[in-house]
């Protein structure tokens, strides 16, 4: 259930890619938080900071904070802390950062008052087999998304970050519990854009998705209420 409202627990979680506070202030009036979460990332982190994060936890909304954490444990550690005393409900690292790191990061959440969901980053849903041999990484986007799913599961944390494509995988080998959010979510009739590895709501929630992160198809949306309700009708009961 929704902590604040009572509701079913919302699985979409509104990626909001605007280069402004004023249009991404625009937008989220627009929202309800009973139905839906917020994902903030670097762009708008950088021109809004922790106000703008503390002013959507003011107006009732759950905030995904996506920075991608990744540097050496001690940094990483003290980077999570101070997103913990922001109230957020997500943040995340990235699991290429190694064992150590990740390591270090949950133990920062659990010295904050307020312990947020931790996660990490595996492959970006971007990245095709041809990206990850020119970075060294051997294998295919499966291959090295298990492989760091497995890895962020023994370091203590919470889920992972990966393609819908890989949740009934990663479901199948790690604990039930274990939370799997998904971008690169696509309604039937929306543009892939530049992701790669997508899915359809309903299709990655029965592949084992936690949550769904949707951007564009909503936030672009002639009418973006109309188009998250669309969505979560879509979903319902699942």
């Amino acid at each position: 259930m929704h902590k604040r409202t009572g509701l079913p627990d919302p699985k979409v979680v509104i990626a909001l890619d605007f280069p402004s506070v004023s249009r991404a202030n625009s937008f989220i009036h627009q929202m309800d938080p009973s139905i839906c979460r917020l994902k903030i990332g670097k762009e708008l982190f950088a021109i809004g900071g922790p106000a703008f994060v503390e002013s959507c936890i003011d107006k009732g909304f759950d905030v995904f904070l996506d920075l991608k954490y990744h540097d050496i444990p001690n940094t990483v550690a003290k980077a999570c802390q101070a997103a913990a005393k922001m109230g957020v409900w997500m943040l995340n690292v990235h699991a290429l950062g190694g064992r150590r790191m990740m390591e270090a990061a949950k133990e920062g959440v659990l010295q904050s008052s307020h312990q947020p969901i931790l996660i990490a980053v595996t492959i970006l849903t971007s990245m095709e087999e041809g990206d990850l041999r020119d970075i060294g990484l051997q294998g295919t986007p499966h291959d090295n998304v298990m492989r760091l799913a497995k890895l962020a599961a023994d370091s203590g944390l919470d889920g992972v970050v990966c393609s819908a494509q890989e949740a009934s995988d990663i479901r199948a080998e790690i604990d039930r519990n274990f939370c799997l959010v998904t971008p690169g979510i696509r309604p039937r009739d929306a543009d892939v854009n530049d992701q790669k590895r997508i899915m359809t709501p309903d299709e990655a929630l029965k592949a084992g998705s936690s949550y769904l992160v949707i951007g564009r198809p909503i936030t672009q949306a002639k009418d973006p209420i109309q188009a998250l309700i669309d969505i979560n009708e879509s979903i319902k009961g699942m």
